[in-house]
Order: C-alpha cells, then sequence, then structure tokens
C-alpha cells in the first residue's frame, strides 16, 4: 500500500479501526448481550415456535457475525477506494 502522505495514512488505520471497534461491539451485544444477559426478557418472544434468547444465544450471534464480515468487507472496499489504496 502505498499512502500520498503520513497524514492519509494515519487517517486510514483510524478510520479502519474505528470501523472494526463498531462492529466488534455489535457483535459482542448480539452474542453477549441477547445471548446471556438479555436471554430471559428475549424469551418472552417467540419466532417460528422458538424462543428468542434461545435463537440469539444458538444461532444469532453466528449469523450476525457471518453479516458483520460482509459489512466489514464492503466498508473496507469504500475506505480503500477513498484514499486510493484500492486493489485492481
Amino acid at each position: 500500500m502505498a499512502f500520498k502522505s503520513e497524514e492519509a495514512a494515519t487517517a486510514y488505520w483510524k478510520a479502519n479501526l474505528r470501523l472494526m471497534l463498531v462492529l466488534l461491539c455489535i457483535w459482542f451485544v448480539v452474542s453477549y448481550g441477547f445471548g446471556i444477559l438479555l436471554v430471559e426478557p428475549l424469551n418472552e418472544i417467540r419466532i417460528g415456535g422458538l424462543k428468542l434468547g434461545f435463537w440469539f444465544a444458538q444461532q444469532g450471534s453466528i449469523y450476525v457475525f457471518v453479516a458483520l464480515i460482509f459489512v466489514y468487507v464492503w466498508q473496507m472496499n469504500k475506505l480503500d477506494q477513498k484514499y486510493g489504496v484500492h486493489e485492481e
């Protein structure tokens, strides 16, 4: 990767770290918050016969994690384009 300036490289990595922090916070809230801390209130809601808290603990956090991977790739491609370090 060749950045045009040191400021551009610093801004790129700050944006990258901010994106990762946001996505990891979302994953934490979904997996730990919904799957462990809020499991009892969420179990009052049923979807397809399954308790929602159980679903988040068993499958929901995995689905959210996979979706976050795609969001990360999409956002990093946009960030790479913005700073001119995209693959050609």
